[in-house]
């Protein structure tokens, strides 16, 4: 008798042996369906893996694929060109710090810190490698995280900069002379105009002291006054020129300052210029002390170009105001004027160096073109802004905020 277990499977009917037969086809297209998607996806990642690898080898940049710790991973032939080696066993495997130069090597470090310490997904820095003979080189560096079996590799780009530091570095050198011959030369022109100045002086005291005598002709004072006008203007554009190469040079020392007291006392160091005019001078300041750190000297520069403008530029009777008040934690010092205003065309270039758009005051006052270059210069080395809102006709109104500390 046959065993029970060895007997045929008999459907219990045509309709369920039908079902079963279905199901097995459709598992069977779903199968092959996956094996297909399998096979397209592996055949699409080995296409992105063959333009990678073109990208890679071709490039006429280095670039490099490194580790979290620096590590070397992958090399192109342009970074073995720049590096001087042949092969890319000599890099691979080998921490990057081992080819920066020795004053450089924080460079990588905060690459390091920036990527995977801080998540950023991209970092530049310019730094300095040695190559295999011990030659140095500038490159700029730009690293890129891309995920990697679990973890972050850093693709990494780099750049052979040397020319254009080298460029960089003549040209500075080139600008310092530059800067060095104008200063001098500036410097020595103040002496002979202060000794013309003197001579008018003397001339003046000559011509008043003649007493009953015939009196000077009206022209000869006339003369004297516009060389003496000259001489002043020539004097403040030599001292606006030494003033910006000073800016350049040194830093400020700042000390924390009672700002009420200081515009009280730098205020009235214009009373009779503008009493001269008729323009009275107002000061709008809060109740409460506000103190911040400035250098007084320097700063005392940006309120006499800008206080010097508002007299310009302000018919008699007009008021210039000097105010202070807090505004977001910081100090706001504003220098407002009711004079004939600044045509908006000529706001944004208010502030570049020997501005094309001055102005000649009302009363004739001729400008450097470097007042308000050198205002600004000051407050944002004291880590302040500028800026200002005028209207023709209506005035003008500077703002200056500084940091408390």
């Amino acid at each position: 008798m046959p065993d029970a277990t060895q007997l045929p499977t008999i459907p219990e009917s045509p309709e369920a042996e039908i079902r079963v037969l279905r199901e097995e086809i459709r598992q069977l297209r779903e199968d092959k369906a996956a094996a297909s998607a399998q096979a397209s996806e592996a055949d699409l990642y080995q296409q992105s893996q063959a333009r990678f690898r073109t990208v890679f080898e071709n490039s006429p940049l280095g670039q490099k694929i490194i580790t979290s710790d620096l590590t070397i991973r992958q090399v192109n032939p342009a970074l073995l060109a720049m590096m001087g080696y042949s092969l890319p066993d000599e890099l691979i495997g080998r921490r990057i710090l081992e080819f920066s130069h020795a004053h450089y090597c924080d460079d990588w470090k905060q690459l390091q810190t920036k990527l995977w310490d801080h998540n950023l997904p991209h970092f530049t820095l310019e730094t300095c490698l040695e190559r295999a003979d011990g030659s140095t080189f500038w490159c700029q560096v730009t690293s890129v995280l891309f995920p990697d079996d679990g973890g972050e590799l850093g693709y990494t780009i780099l750049e052979d900069i040397s020319e254009r530091k080298s460029l960089e570095t003549k040209l500075k050198r080139l600008y310092d002379a530059q800067e060095t011959i104008l200063q001098l030369a500036t410097h020595d022109m103040k002496a002979p105009i202060a000794h013309i100045e003197l001579l008018i002086d003397l001339l003046q005291r000559e011509v008043n002291g003649r007493g009953g005598s015939e009196p000077p002709a009206p022209e000869m004072v006339h003369y004297l006054t516009l060389i003496q006008q000259s001489c002043a203007q020539a004097s403040s554009l030599l001292d606006d020129v030494l003033y910006v190469g000073d800016l350049d040079v040194h830093g400020l020392q700042k000390e924390s300052t009672d700002l009420n007291a200081y515009l009280t006392t730098q205020l009235e160091k214009y009373r009779l210029r503008a009493q001269d005019k008729g323009i009275s001078l107002a000061l709008d300041l809060p109740t409460e002390v506000i103190h911040a750190k400035i250098n007084p000297d320097k700063f005392s520069r940006v309120l006499s170009n800008l206080i010097g403008n508002s007299l310009k530029f302000t018919p008699a009777t007009g008021i210039v105001t000097l105010g202070l008040r807090e505004h977001d934690n910081r100090a706001l010092l504003t220098v407002q004027d009711t004079g004939i205003g600044i045509p908006s065309k000529l706001h944004a270039h208010l502030f570049d160096k020997f501005n094309p758009t001055r102005r000649t005051g009302l009363h004739g006052e001729t400008t450097t073109g470097l007042g308000l270059f050198i205002a600004k210069q000051i407050v944002q080395l004291h880590g302040g802004d500028i800026w200002l809102e005028s209207r023709e006709q209506e005035g003008t109104c500077f703002f200056i905020e500084l940091p408390f500390q």
